[in-house]
């Protein structure tokens, strides 16, 4: 079939929809829906035979869904309606939520319903929900649909609130009203506040007489003070007191500005408050926030870095390396690089090098600081598994390729690309690294493409070795299981020395270095010279003014 996809942004539930039907053979192109002329004219150019909208913050031109059969996915429960579905279930404490996949009609989402799928509602960030158990819901939804219209005798059930197995309503936008945080509040009410912002709008509060939008909340389980106070600090976070205990805040915007890790935000006015550091590699039992985190099992080791929105500062990819050199000196024969659950990694960290006094500087000893991450995992006495968890981007997958297994969780989306950054050549050994899983036609293929990969053709390409699990829990327990089967097989030893005359063979080939060399030779362009295209394009992406297309 051929399908139209109109969406407000490409975003990662619009990529998951576009990859499962393009994996199954359907023709499919995306359309931001900009305008409604947009709309119009990307319809009356591609024909479709049916309109999916995965994403979509304005209605479909009646004059399209009058002629087309257009499909809403909506992020509710059957009934469901209105803009902040899933921000209502998670501050309401929803135990099950879902996805509804209805049609196009005179009223938003009140159309006739294709299908409708729900899960369970885990604890966690609306991205995090969003991206792993909405999206899944969505693509069940889009398979029943789509066997649905292709039989050619199914009708769609009309929506009707005196049926009892109809249980969502129609909820209203949710304004920061509803969001603001009383500090004298639970810990659980104020992390749910939190999280139903996360990652947009954010919460609209006030610190040291000033007003931002939090985002990133963790629980504190050891430190308590006077509601509202500001306890402490650690790795860019402020731990603040609330009636019951305290909470971690990770990022913070200024109303016009963009995120950034809270210290870097409020600066100077945290000279008072104390840091509460803690190591990766500490036995911490409650609940706090870690960046970096190494659980040891057997002969096993498990080093977690769950960086928000998978963006890798300088001084966190200096944290990561270290605890790789200290991890690395371990009597243990695997380690697993587990990234976080909601991301993987998606590369340099391009917000805090826009806010830089010096952006170029700043972007060149980021890059610096995750080649060095990537040279460590590359040059490794053990053999290392990436577990990717969630979505990965630009040097954030070429990251993961360092590892001598590379496995993914089923449905996450990779963007193993950097070009629509401003025609951004790239770094972290992409071009030993990437070559060496899929071939050097392949790999500029991917490059050059700059098109999201999903987890079956990364497989059939050999970017990954396998997916499997369809959530983190079943993921990362089948990695448990590979992990250990491969630290206790016999044939060890020959995998480690086989990894070693590898190494040694490429070297001699070629050096590792030169690759890097090479790399950072065109990258120095693009920070340095005289097209400013990459400049545009981070503050582009970091203000959210413009979408992202590859040069």
């Amino acid at each position: 079939m051929k399908v139209l996809l109109i969406s407000t942004a490409h975003n990662s539930l619009s990529q998951r929809v576009l990859v499962e039907l393009t994996d199954r053979g359907h023709s499919a192109e995306v359309c931001l829906a900009s305008s409604d002329t947009d709309m119009v004219s990307a319809v009356n150019f591609f024909k479709p035979d049916i309109i999916i909208c995965p994403f979509l913050k304005t209605a479909i031109p009646k004059s399209i869904w009058e002629k087309h059969l257009c499909i809403i996915v909506h992020p509710g429960i059957k009934g469901d309606r209105g803009p902040s579905s899933i921000d209502w279930a998670i501050l309401n404490n929803e135990c099950e939520w879902g996805v509804t996949l209805l049609q196009a009609d005179e009223v938003m989402d009140a159309g006739d319903i294709w299908a409708s799928h729900n899960f369970k509602m885990p604890v966690g960030s609306k991205s995090y929900i969003y991206r792993q158990y909405v999206a899944q819901a969505a693509v069940e939804g889009l398979l029943e649909f789509i066997d649905k219209y292709e039989a050619r005798s199914f009708i769609p059930e009309p929506l009707n609130y005196n049926d009892e197995s109809v249980k969502g309503r129609l909820l209203p936008s949710m304004t920061q009203k509803e969001r603001k945080i009383d500090w004298s509040e639970p810990t659980d009410t104020i992390a749910r506040k939190i999280r139903c912002g996360d990652s947009n709008p954010g919460v609209l509060d006030e610190i040291f007489s000033m007003k931002y939008y939090i985002y990133g909340v963790h629980e504190e389980d050891r430190l308590t003070g006077k509601s509202g106070e500001i306890l402490a600090q650690r790795n860019g976070a402020i731990c603040r007191a609330t009636g019951d205990g305290a909470v971690w805040i990770t990022h913070l915007k200024e109303k016009g500005g963009f995120k950034l890790p809270a210290s870097m935000v409020l600066k100077d006015k945290l000279t008072e408050i104390p840091e509460s550091p803690i190591s990766p590699f500490d036995k911490y039992t409650g609940r706090t926030f870690r960046e970096i985190w190494y659980e040891e099992i057997d002969d096993v080791g498990y080093l977690h870095f769950d960086f928000y929105n998978g963006a890798m500062s300088t001084q966190q990819c200096i944290q990561l390396k270290e605890a790789l050199i200290e991890i690395k000196t371990r009597n243990i024969k695997v380690i697993v690089l587990m990234g976080g659950r909601d991301f993987w990694s998606n590369g340099i960290h391009l917000n805090t090098i826009e806010h830089a006094k010096n952006p170029a500087d700043e972007s060149w000893a980021n890059i610096n600081a995750i080649n060095d991450v990537v040279r460590e995992i590359i040059h490794t006495n053990k053999l290392v598994i990436s577990a990717m968890q969630g979505n990965a981007g630009a040097g954030g997958v070429i990251l993961g390729l360092a590892a001598d297994y590379v496995y993914a969780r089923d449905g996450i989306i990779l963007n193993p690309h950097y070009k629509n950054m401003g025609g951004l050549y790239g770094s972290e050994y992409w071009t030993y690294l990437l070559p060496k899983r899929v071939g050097k036609d392949m790999a500029l293929e991917i490059i050059n493409g700059c098109n999201a990969i999903g987890t079956q053709k990364a497989k059939i390409i050999g970017l990954i070795d396998d997916s499997f699990g369809l959530y983190d829990s079943c993921f990362c327990k089948r990695i448990r299981e590979i992990a250990s089967s491969l630290s206790s097989s016999p044939e060890f030893i020959n995998l480690l020395l086989n990894k070693k005359d590898k190494r040694l063979k490429d070297e001699t080939l070629k050096p590792l270095e030169s690759y890097r060399d090479e790399e950072l030779a065109e990258m120095h362009k693009n920070f340095y010279g005289v097209d400013k295209s990459y400049h545009i394009a981070r503050k582009n992406f970091v203000y959210k003014t413009q979408a992202l297309r590859c040069k």
